[in-house]
């Protein structure tokens, strides 16, 4: 089977929140950021724990005020997962949240303040083994650099963030990762392209604001699947006006496409036309709906005729093609004399699944730790 990814990853630093490697190779960590009120410690951990159960490697949650900063006591109490606090301009809070054992600080080094309280907050970072992911954003750009540049602009990006990473290199602070985030496509994935040539450190990747679901979605695989298939990127979030759990399925969707990283079901499914010899379409999202918490990356085609069902099953760990009322059931790319009932697919089908997901579970290597 065609499984290998072409694509050659930009050599990059290692970092790690928690226990989650990120750089130097490391698989491309996904996350995606809760939007509860974090004093809602209930809701919050609800949705850090949903978001875990369908794939999150990391969560980042957003601590405004003192108050959320206690929250997240509670809340780090209460899971697993690493958690990042995103936090603007009170540095009082970032060493709060590292008191309280954050495994990441999302900040802007320069907009915490004066000299001695960016050193605090990077001299606790360091005591505590905590990186720190200085993240840019073209809706939020100096005013200096707005006056410059007129509006928001590669350059502009670009000259935003040395700015804050030459703060952390001033104080010889090398855990660190740094996003440059837009929401139109071309802008964003140019300021990466820059920075990729300028540091080691790992890069988060995203389209921020980018919409949606559907919208939303179209544009983070136009703009991540253009940086990532240059081997730009170490970590990502879809960051989508919907569920975020839909952010962390659209960024698993993103990688298994360019073969970097698989998670899931890769549904393999014919459009459907009059050759079909049963419903694929409502076969495929029953499937889909079924099968949501088998995280085993694994390929299944699923094809209602003969003309390019058997070719998709070859290369498929469980194929379907669809025949006169009994279609033809494929399993590691070979034909079985078993066949299924098309009136029965969907049991059948499912129980096959499920089994050949357990088998190739078990073969799967304990995750690196730390």
């Amino acid at each position: 089977m065609y499984n290998e990814s072409p694509i050659i990853r930009r050599p990059s630093t290692r970092i790690y929140v928690g226990d989650v490697p990120i750089g130097d190779g490391a698989p491309i960590a996904v996350q995606s950021m809760t939007n509860t009120r974090t004093t809602d410690v209930a809701a919050t951990v609800a949705q850090i724990n949903a978001l875990e159960n369908v794939g999150a490697d990391l969560v980042r949650v957003s601590i405004p005020t003192m108050d959320a900063a206690e929250a997240f006591k509670q809340i780090k109490l209460q899971t697993q997962i690493p958690l990042i606090a995103d936090i603007h301009f009170d540095y009082r809070i970032a060493l709060k949240v590292a008191e309280y054992g954050v495994d990441c600080l999302r900040i802007n080094p320069g907009n915490i303040g004066n000299e001695d309280r960016i050193r605090s907050v990077v001299e606790c970072a360091r005591d505590s083994n905590i990186p720190i992911r200085i993240g840019v954003n073209g809706g939020s750009l100096e005013k200096e650099l707005m006056d410059k540049y007129k509006e928001p602009t590669p350059e502009a990006l670009f000259e935003s963030a040395m700015r804050h990473v030459d703060i952390l290199d001033r104080l010889n602070f090398d855990q660190f990762k740094v996003s440059v985030k837009a929401s139109d496509v071309f802008l964003a994935v140019e300021s990466y392209r820059l920075l990729a040539k300028q540091i080691n450190q790992p890069l988060h990747l995203g389209i921020t604001e980018a919409g949606g679901a559907r919208a939303g979605s179209v544009k983070s695989a136009v703009g991540l699947g253009m940086l990532l298939a240059e081997g730009i990127g170490d970590t990502l979030r879809i960051s989508l006006a919907a569920d975020p759990i839909e952010e962390i399925k659209v960024g698993f969707d993103i990688l298994k496409s360019l073969r970097i990283r698989s998670r899931g079901i890769n549904f393999i499914a014919c459009p459907s036309c009059s050759r079909q010899e049963f419903d694929v379409i409502s076969t495929v999202n029953a499937l889909e709906q079924r099968l949501d918490d088998v995280t085993t990356a694994m390929d299944v085609s699923i094809i209602g005729c003969v003309v390019n069902g058997p070719g998709e099953a070859l290369v498929s760990d469980i194929g379907l093609t669809g025949g006169h009322r009994m279609s033809g059931y494929y399993k590691d790319g070979v034909r079985q004399k078993e066949r299924f009932d098309n009136d029965n697919i969907l049991d059948s089908l499912e129980a096959k699944i499920r089994t050949k997901a357990a088998l190739l579970e078990s073969r799967i290597p304990t995750k690196e730790v730390k």
